[in-house]
């Protein structure tokens, strides 16, 4: 059964879908550039977070946040930058796909700036030593870093950011009421004798002792 069977009214043409929502503004249209320019590079290295966004060959998606201290993303030039691999839990989900699929989207952010920055293009796995050695921490290389050949830039709105309240803290949930991901963990995995506190600690246990 396709997913659009379950429901009513399925907009099923991009004419559909102008039809209901309209056209982007000239503004809108023109605001994307095929480059790295010094806007988007002082961005990039002010940012501590970017979510990354890949696809395998058949196209199932998949979409990864990547954090460190800002200025972490290398910027080599106007059309290349690199993301170190810091260690992460081996499924490598980005990674895989990029072999088979190399197209790529970041979404950078910068706590308390509603817009973000949006950049598409071609990445690739690499192990350049030298490049690896600049973006050491502690001594600490990343074995691997993702390489993407920028294709297209630009800057995206704030509204996201304004609906949601995500940088206002007296919007934020009190943390003991948030949901605890060791829970959601133990009951997903369902392992005999790992139960939420064991898995607890072991994420304790990573975030302390293997971020680089």
């Amino acid at each position: 059964m396709q997913a659009n069977e379950t429901y009513n009214d399925v907009i099923e043409t991009e004419e559909e879908l102008r039809a209901l929502i309209g056209f982007p503004s000239e503004i809108v249209n023109r605001k994307a550039i095929a480059h790295l320019d010094e806007h988007c590079a002082d961005f990039i290295n002010r940012s501590p977070f970017v979510v990354i966004s890949t696809a395998d060959s058949s196209g199932l998606c998949d979409v990864s946040p990547r954090g460190d201290q800002p200025g972490f993303v290398l910027v080599q030039n106007e059309r290349r930058l690199v993301l170190p691999e810091r260690p992460g839990n081996k499924r490598s989900d980005s990674l895989r796909n990029i072999l088979s699929n190399p197209q790529i989207g970041l979404l950078f952010m910068i706590p308390g700036l509603g817009e973000t920055l949006r950049i598409n293009g071609r990445a690739s796995l690499i192990k350049d030593d030298e490049l690896m050695e600049q973006m050491a921490h502690n001594g600490r290389k990343p074995l691997l870093g993702i390489a993407v050949e920028v294709e297209e830039c630009f800057i995206h709105c704030a509204k996201a950011f304004i609906r949601s309240g995500l940088w206002d803290p007296e919007s934020w949930a009190e943390k003991e009421s948030l949901p605890s991901p060791s829970q959601i963990i133990a009951d997903h995995a369902k392992l005999p004798g790992t139960d939420a506190e064991a898995i607890a600690r072991r994420l304790a246990e990573g975030y302390s002792q293997r971020l680089y």
